[in-house]
């Protein structure tokens, strides 16, 4: 009787350790994936923010020769880059009201 309830109690608290060690294990995994996606995210949209000053950069080049060694160039672009956003942010906010 007395080695049935040591052998249950062992069980017991081996299977709540297996438990455990299995749930850590799901939510390193599960972490690991949630901090990929978030980084595979974050490359996307630095990646696009470099295309679009880029473009930017090469129409400005175009419309206004020599314009890149003016002094104000870095800050026109940058001007031109959040105006850009701004008017996609708000036609983003328009279209979810309606």
């Amino acid at each position: 009787m007395f080695n049935l309830k040591l052998f249950k109690s062992l069980k017991q608290a081996l299977d709540a350790k297996a438990n455990l060690l299995t749930f850590a294990s799901s939510q390193r995994q599960a972490n690991a994936d949630y901090i990929e996606s978030l980084s595979s995210n974050e490359l996307k949209i630095k990646a696009d923010e470099q295309r679009l000053e880029a473009m930017v950069r090469q129409q400005l080049k175009e419309e206004f020769p020599n314009i890149e060694k003016s002094s104000s160039y870095d800050l026109l672009v940058d001007a031109v880059i959040h105006n850009y956003k701004s008017k996609q942010l708000q036609a983003t906010d328009d279209a979810e009201i309606k």
